[in-house]
């Protein structure tokens, strides 16, 4: 006698909640330029700033750039 195989299970769907974009590129070449344009344009986009390792460079703001 054989055992019986179980039925593989349907996935379940997730609920799509939004789109995530990331901007990644080397330094000097256009990742705020870009974002800022993304933000006039659609006011549905909201900035998330990330952590970097490296030193803070002149002019950027602690929690901005």
């Amino acid at each position: 006698m054989t055992a019986a195989r179980a039925r593989p299970q349907k996935p379940r769907a997730i609920a799509r909640r939004g789109l995530m974009l990331v901007l990644s590129s080397p330094s000097g070449a256009g990742k705020s330029t870009l974002s800022r344009k993304l933000l006039d344009a659609d006011p549905g986009i909201e900035l998330s700033v990330s952590v970097t390792t490296r030193k803070q460079q002149q002019g950027e703001d602690d929690g901005r750039d």
